[in-house]
């Protein structure tokens, strides 16, 4: 049988590029902040354009302004852990 013991070393790739690595991660922190305040808002717009007799353009202006506070508040947390 053939002998597929490793005769190099473990490692030979190309040495962590650590500070492309943080920026790339604080990057999936932030889109995934927004993009789950987004879907709540939408959820929260649907339902209540749904169940109030309120309409389309309240619903809206709802997803606006839970998409505006939500922004603002989401913008003052830290995105990386210290």
């Amino acid at each position: 049988m053939a002998d597929h013991t490793p005769t190099g070393p473990v490692e030979t790739g190309a040495p962590m590029d650590y500070q492309e690595h943080e920026k790339t991660y604080q990057l999936f922190i932030t889109l995934t902040k927004y993009v789950s305040l987004v879907c709540v808002a939408l959820l929260v717009a649907m339902a209540f354009g749904f169940f109030a007799p309120a309409g389309f353009f309240a619903s809206l202006v709802l997803f606006l302004v839970i998409c505006a506070v939500g922004g603002y508040l989401l913008r003052d947390i830290p995105g990386h852990i210290s």
